[in-house]
């Protein structure tokens, strides 16, 4: 299960976060969050982990979420 890496972002500052590509591309509503919020830890992959705000956490997951329940089940063999 992921976490939220609270040591990692407390040797972080925001000036090296990087937007996250995954909500970027998935959340229409993206350019409207705060800026904490759209950042993640440089240097990984744009988890849901990754990001500087539970909030922003909390975000990315909803947008994984939506786009598991969105695709069409696989077939069954």
């Amino acid at each position: 299960m992921e976490h939220i890496d609270t040591n990692a972002r407390k040797r972080t500052a925001s000036r090296s976060g990087c937007p996250c590509e995954f909500c970027q591309q998935l959340d229409p509503q993206f350019p409207g969050r705060k800026p904490m919020d759209q950042l993640v830890l440089p240097n990984r992959k744009h988890t849901a982990a990754a990001h500087l705000t539970e909030d922003g956490y909390v975000r990315h997951r909803v947008l994984e979420l939506a786009r598991m329940v969105s695709r069409p089940p696989g077939t069954a063999a």
